[in-house]
């Protein structure tokens, strides 16, 4: 069949680089051209063969998956989905994937050789197919230009002060590509913001933590993973569990973060959605913003925000990694500004500041 999207499958298990091209060939649109033992016949194989996407373990001899995507990012860029195991060390090392250039990746259920894949199957299928469709362009541009803290911070005009202003919060969704977008935001947000931030991007349970960790080391707010009855207060940033959806409630005057494991939405929990429409229920000055990411969650929670008089920001294509949800947004007629992420932080401030 013409047309399918060429895939490298890299492992260092022959039983893991049969079961994930088995899987891959399920779908029509996907074809496995060749496979790799570790990072330096992955780095060989991709100059020689140029395949539309690579599927790579973090966890390999000789040259792990870091390194070859390193390479691989400086030299060749294509589109790279990690595989990584669902340990501590196992999650920083993804998010650092995210940070050098991998576009997404898959939780593998049960350590470097997961009998169980095909648990993640239709996760893995999705997700190789999204990342052939990306605009390889951009990522060439992000991979010149990684991701780190500049030390500069926008400064608001004034400072917040306990107790004599209502909460503001901003509501952030994002999905693929969202780590490093998210960075690209934090990175210049101000401590004193005037506003709580809520987050959710869409993760596997036990990488969040990670994902809050990186955020908080290169932002002045204090960012870190939400607990069921943390409290949203200004400068603070709260990003939702893994495989757990987030719901603020208001209680007089404070709002606190309810967590809760009911049945994903669209398959996706967290969901942005929810996340953005119980904000909208709370009767508090609102500010929606949505990444980059492939589906439509949060299309119907910046309307709820719109509907109750809060101000929207959507990213632009230009530098949309998948623009699949920023689209369905201003498709639906839910952006009130569409600026690019490097605007994004600039755009907060200025409508945090105007809200009230």
């Amino acid at each position: 069949m013409s047309g399918r999207h060429r895939v490298l499958v890299v492992d260092d298990s022959s039983f893991m680089r049969k079961f994930i091209s088995d899987i891959l060939h399920t779908d029509e649109r996907l074809e496995v051209i060749a496979t790799a033992v570790d990072g330096a016949e992955a780095v060989k194989k991709v100059r020689e063969l140029r395949p539309d996407v690579v599927t790579m373990d973090i966890e390999m001899p000789e040259m792990d998956g870091l390194t070859a995507l390193t390479e691989i990012m400086s030299q060749c860029p294509v589109p790279v989905i990690m595989l990584s195991n669902r340990t501590r060390v196992g999650a920083e090392a993804t998010v650092k994937a995210l940070e050098f250039g991998a576009l997404d990746f898959v939780a593998k259920p049960s350590g470097n050789i997961s009998l169980d894949l095909d648990k993640v199957k239709d996760e893995l299928i999705l997700k190789v197919k999204a990342a052939a469709r990306a605009d390889i362009r951009l990522i060439r541009s992000l991979a010149a230009c990684p991701t780190v803290d500049t030390g500069r911070h926008l400064q608001p005009e004034h400072r917040f002060t306990s107790g004599k202003a209502p909460l503001k919060i901003v509501a952030i969704g994002a999905s693929t590509g969202g780590p490093r977008a998210l960075q690209t935001v934090f990175s210049e947000l101000p401590g004193t913001l005037p506003a709580a931030i809520a987050v959710v991007q869409h993760m596997s349970e036990g990488f969040t933590q990670s994902l809050a960790q990186r955020l908080n080391s290169i932002s002045e707010l204090e960012v870190s993973e939400a607990r069921d009855g943390d409290e949203l207060t200004p400068g603070k940033a709260l990003i939702a569990p893994g495989d757990r959806h987030m719901k603020i409630r208001r209680i007089d005057d404070r709002f606190y973060i309810t967590l809760s494991d009911e049945p994903p939405v669209g398959g996706l929990r967290p969901s942005i959605d929810k996340m953005m429409e119980s904000l909208a229920q709370c009767s508090v000055p609102l500010l929606g913003v949505l990444l980059t990411g492939m589906g439509q969650d949060g299309v119907a929670g910046l309307k709820k925000i719109q509907a109750v008089n809060g101000c929207t920001i959507v990213e632009d294509e230009s530098t949309c990694v998948i623009y699949g949800m920023p689209r369905a947004a201003i498709e639906n007629r839910c952006a009130d500004i569409v600026v690019p992420i490097f605007r994004v932080a600039r755009e907060i401030m200025n409508n945090v500041l105007n809200i009230d």
